[in-house]
């Protein structure tokens, strides 16, 4: 177990929404919660950190993309608990607009794949609820 799975107390998750060329930066999750699922890119904030540090870095570890992260756009709470009832994950998240620097697109690190995606190519495409959500209030898709 991680610390990120049954912990004593809410974790900070950042994450980034980079769009480029009329594209988002989508990850399918390689771990849990939400393993397999395509998500924005991001982690959990580290001691030290700024929500712009710590995007910047997480979507580099995940994606091979630099981008420069700037004003929050989006949070929410992220709940999971196992089936006895017991939290097993609790989530403040804080999602960044960021803008696109430099890098070629690839998965690594939590990340099984990256990819550029257009608003079309979600429907076909296994996507948590709560991107889909923060992809909205971003305006980069419809309701």
């Amino acid at each position: 177990m991680s610390k990120r799975e049954y912990p004593d107390r809410p974790v900070v998750g950042i994450g980034a929404v980079v769009i480029r060329d009329g594209k988002v930066l989508l990850i399918r999750r390689g771990v849990a919660p939400g393993r397999g699922l395509w998500a924005v890119p991001g982690g959990s904030l580290e001691l030290g950190e700024t929500l712009q540090q710590g995007a910047e870095r997480e979507i580099l570890e995940e994606t091979g993309i630099t981008i420069r992260a700037r004003e929050p756009i989006y949070a929410f709470d992220f709940f999971e608990r196992d089936p006895d009832g017991r939290i097993r994950f609790h989530f403040v998240i804080v999602d960044l607009a960021a803008d696109y620097i430099r890098g070629d697109v690839k998965g690594a690190d939590d990340a099984l794949e990256a990819r550029w995606l257009a608003p079309g190519d979600l429907d076909h495409l296994p996507v948590s609820k709560n991107t889909l959500k923060l992809l909205q209030a971003a305006g980069f898709i419809k309701n």
